[in-house]
């Protein structure tokens, strides 16, 4: 191992560490936050690290925590890599640095921290998309970190937490505050974004006691607030137990195969889905991290004093309806089993089809679908916070990827919110020519809004202002699709 003196080194509160400089800026993969959480303290709280004495090279990613690969089509389009190792508690930090001397003068940056999606049992911060340098480039010091997903991560059990993803999550946002000052960022100056099951996650953590003053910014991007009752999230771990023939316990489980137990939990979730129900992993209202209903708590004024940034894309639908062809399947007589059965009322769909004339009627389930999820929630949102100390800004990111027919679809405006574009695996979604000056004004304003200063536009008022990152320059927009947004009243 090489013992070069220009490679970044710096000394944590657990001891010291030595990074990669990477184009300019320093990359330390791999640092633990907790303990692994395996043995005694598989299905437990994660547990503080225990301090090390030498030199921890940190030059690869860490372990991914347990998962299953997509299935195709979709592997092709969402790379995701799976690192072997017990010890998934891990994250990664890019930080502004100067050769041999250490982080980049003017001390006190802001910070990012990153919260993957992956519908809680899949994705990971090694992610190539996910690379921090640009942000480090950009003077602030990211973050991105690993969590346990699926069963262990999320499911509900009469002798273990609740939330163990959440609860790893935190630990991390802990890390960040003891430890960040080390690679030059700024503890006071935090915010957390996510993305789909992060920014669900992000959602959460705004309502979490446990999490309150660790960060003072957010941003969620194609998520909302969302929380299952602790009886139905319970069912999902009672479906997995029953088809692996145990009892629905941490004990019980954590005596089963952890291939077995993730083939059994794959099958359980695999014929859910968001908009239809169905067994799936979320997060818990519980009574003790989460108290209540994160939507409910938002709107009552939780984190009244944290400043947002949300938005969605425009059609998240199409990564969901058409890689597998739903969009061409859904007659007229499955759309309007899917309305009743989501309660969705009848002139909603009406305004819907007055707005898209000859749309398909899956193209009209996937924009009922989109907007009912993530565009109304958050939209509501927004609203409650109006009367709040902290400023709430909203954006929609509509650029259309030529791949497949997928449109501005979900998880589409990761390579643009990271200047990633170039980055192996992230023109699966956008093709080869995604256009870099619109990565360039949505990477900016993510900046802006961490340094402190708005991303660049109005916060939300009365007139609902949105910017719209598409096709064209990004434009300020009020009222997008009112009509629509009324029909769910």
């Amino acid at each position: 191992m090489s013992q070069d003196p220009s490679l970044p080194r710096t000394v944590t509160p657990s001891g010291p560490v030595r990074g990669t400089l990477e184009n300019g800026v320093a990359v330390f993969r791999d640092i633990p936050y907790a303990q692994a959480p395996v043995g005694a303290l598989r299905f437990r709280a994660p547990e503080p690290v225990t301090p090390w004495d030498g030199m921890l090279v940190a030059d690869r990613f860490g372990p991914t925590a347990p998962k299953v690969p997509y299935a195709p089509p979709m592997d092709a389009l969402l790379p995701d890599p799976e690192v072997p190792g017990d010890g998934c508690l891990n994250l990664n930090v890019w930080a502004p640095w100067e050769p041999g001397a250490g982080p980049a003068p003017g001390q006190g940056r802001p910070v990012m921290v990153w919260v993957h999606g992956g519908s809680l049992v899949r994705g990971s911060s090694a992610v190539p998309v996910y690379d921090g340098t640009a942000f480090a480039r950009d003077g602030v010091v990211l973050v991105s970190l690993n969590y346990r997903l699926g069963i262990e991560g999320f499911g509900v059990f009469p002798d273990a937490p609740a939330n163990l993803g959440l609860l790893d999550q935190i630990a991390a946002l802990r890390w960040v505050r003891d430890s960040v000052a080390a690679f030059g960022g700024d503890p006071e100056r935090v915010t957390v974004f996510g993305e789909s099951a992060g920014a669900i996650s992000v959602a959460a953590l705004l309502t979490a006691p446990a999490a309150r003053g660790l960060f003072r910014r957010a941003v969620i991007q194609s998520g909302a607030p969302i929380a299952l009752p602790l009886d139905r999230a319970r069912a999902t771990t009672e479906a997995v137990a029953r088809r692996l023939g145990v009892p629905p316990t941490a004990a019980a489980l954590a005596d089963v195969d952890r291939d077995r137990l993730l083939a059994a939990q794959t099958e359980v979730t695999g014929k859910g889905t968001p908009l239809t129900g169905g067994h799936s992993f979320q997060p818990a209202v519980d009574g003790d991290l989460l108290p209540c209903d994160p939507a409910a708590a938002l709107a009552d004024g939780a984190s009244a004093e944290v400043e947002v940034l949300m938005g969605t894309n425009t059609e998240e639908y199409r990564l969901w309806f058409v890689p597998g062809g739903l969009t061409e399947r859904v007659g007229r007589v499955a759309l309007r089993l899917a309305l009743w059965k989501t309660r969705t009322p009848a002139r909603t769909l009406r305004v819907y089809r007055a707005g898209r004339p000859g749309a398909l009627p899956g193209e009209l389930l996937g924009a009922l679908a989109t907007d009912k999820l993530l565009r109304v929630p958050q939209t509501r949102l927004a609203d409650a916070r109006r009367a709040g100390p902290a400023r709430t800004f909203v954006y929609e990111f509509g650029w259309p990827s030529p791949v497949r027919g997928l449109g501005a679809c979900h998880a589409l405006e990761l390579g643009f919110v990271f200047d990633t574009l170039d980055r192996p695996g992230t023109d699966a979604l956008t093709g080869p020519d995604a256009p870099q000056e619109l990565a360039d004004a949505m990477h900016a304003a993510w900046v802006r809004f961490a340094a402190g200063g708005g991303p660049g536009w109005r916060a939300w008022d009365g007139s609902r202002p949105v910017m719209t990152f598409g096709p064209d320059a990004p434009a300020l927009v009020e009222g997008v699709r009112a009509d629509e947004l009324r029909a769910w009243d």
